[in-house]
């Protein structure tokens, strides 16, 4: 073979083997990578609620006798006052001796009912106007001398924005109060005259506040024994919202925790404040057939009241809790850990290659975690990091979150 020939030779050698190499060489795999930084993250817990009505009362029959068709509709607003329902009294009930005598008894109960109830609204009052002068106080001092923090601030006007609440509560409940004070009397003025005309006497329930019928139990004229219920009325602008949470995170809510209001209808989210988590809990019954521990958590709505009025009784919506808050925190992507025996760890990008490293994490959040030890701001990390990856294999950045 010729000097030339075997040039050729050698050099096809060396191109076969120069494909051979690069063919199984280990090529760089692609990955998605995030940045270690100081964000703002929360802690949150997610559960459904629905709306409640506070303020509500059922109206009944005051005495036995023949009801009118109830003309009323669920949904109509009524005035204080307002006549609802007709009963025409029977002449059985206004000889019967052990209805008056239930009726004196009523009539006593309902007025010491009604001098409770006033004397809880002169306390109500008091506590919203100190809780008001208290949060004025603290606003102007935040607002010129910045002495005091805006948490401060916002638990001020929380507490004022509560006490306001009870007072219209107490409000509602002397009207209330006053309304089975004459409910009362009418039952014993028709037991103890026991004539004829006066059994013919028709009885008038009147609405005993302002406020929107929201349920109708009877319509139908017929006969009504003295305490069914007839209609029920409340304030539809005394709104608060009940959610059932696991018992596991009802224990992470405390009164005056901040809560979110989404997917409720409206454009904008609404804000409120935790009010009471109930003591006692309940077995419910999930979606897969497996019985949770559950609690109910009373909150109130912060919004100013335009922005929700079109919500009604029962109605859905969905609560976020938040748990814990911090502007500055060093956090990554709760998808670029992975477990490393008992702990967690990730894989750092460090000049081309990933390397395994122990992390300690913090609070967790809905889609980041906090890093308490193990990173630095500015490092990258692999999201998603799949059981292939190696500890050292060389890597190629797809995209960086």
């Amino acid at each position: 073979m010729t000097k030339r020939g075997r040039s050729g030779l050698i050099l096809l050698a060396l191109v076969i083997a120069t494909a051979l190499v690069y063919g199984f060489w280990p090529q760089p795999s692609w990955v998605e990578a995030a940045l270690v930084a100081h964000r703002p993250l929360q802690v949150t817990v997610e559960a459904e609620g629905k709306t409640r009505i506070i303020d509500r009362y059922v109206l009944s029959a005051p005495v036995t006798g023949y009801l009118r068709r109830i003309e009323s509709e669920v949904g109509d607003t009524v005035q204080q006052g307002q006549p609802l329902a007709w009963i025409d009294p029977l002449p059985s009930e206004v000889l019967d001796p052990r209805r008056r005598a239930q009726a004196v008894v009523q009539v006593a109960a309902s007025e010491a009912s009604l001098q409770a109830a006033q004397e809880t609204v002169a306390a109500a009052r008091a506590a919203a106007e100190y809780a008001q002068l208290e949060f004025e106080r603290i606003a102007a001092l935040c607002k010129r001398e910045c002495v005091v923090t805006e948490a401060e601030r916002d638990r001020a006007e929380s507490q004022a924005r509560q006490t306001q609440a009870q007072l219209r509560s107490t409000q509602f409940a002397v009207e209330v109060a006053r309304h089975e004070v004459e409910a009362a009397k009418t039952a014993l003025r028709h037991s103890t005259v026991p004539t004829s005309d006066a059994a013919q006497e028709t009885v008038i329930v009147r609405a005993p506040v302002d406020g929107q019928i929201l349920n109708r139990h009877r319509q139908s004229e017929g006969v009504v024994e003295v305490g069914a219920a007839l209609l029920e009325v409340g304030d539809p602008h005394t709104l608060e919202i009940v959610v059932d949470v696991l018992s596991a995170d009802a224990v992470r809510i405390r009164p005056d925790t901040p809560v979110v209001f989404e997917r409720w209808g409206g454009e904008q989210p609404l804000t409120g404040v935790t009010r009471r988590v109930e003591p006692v809990g309940f077995t419910k019954l999930s979606a897969l057939g497996v019985e949770e521990q559950r609690v109910w958590v009373i909150t109130s709505l912060r919004s100013p009241a335009g922005t929700w009025l079109r919500l009604g009784d029962g109605y859905r919506v969905e609560a976020r809790f938040i748990v814990w808050h911090e502007e500055q925190v060093l956090q990554i992507p709760a998808n670029a850990l992975f477990r490393q025996g008992e702990g967690w760890a990730v894989f750092v990008i460090e000049n081309g290659q990933a390397h395994r490293r122990a992390v300690e994490i913090g609070q967790r959040g809905a889609l980041n975690v906090e890093v308490r030890s193990g990173l630095a701001e500015g490092e990258q990390v692999v999201t998603h990091p799949d059981g292939a990856l190696q500890n050292g294999a060389a890597v190629r950045i797809r995209a960086v979150q």
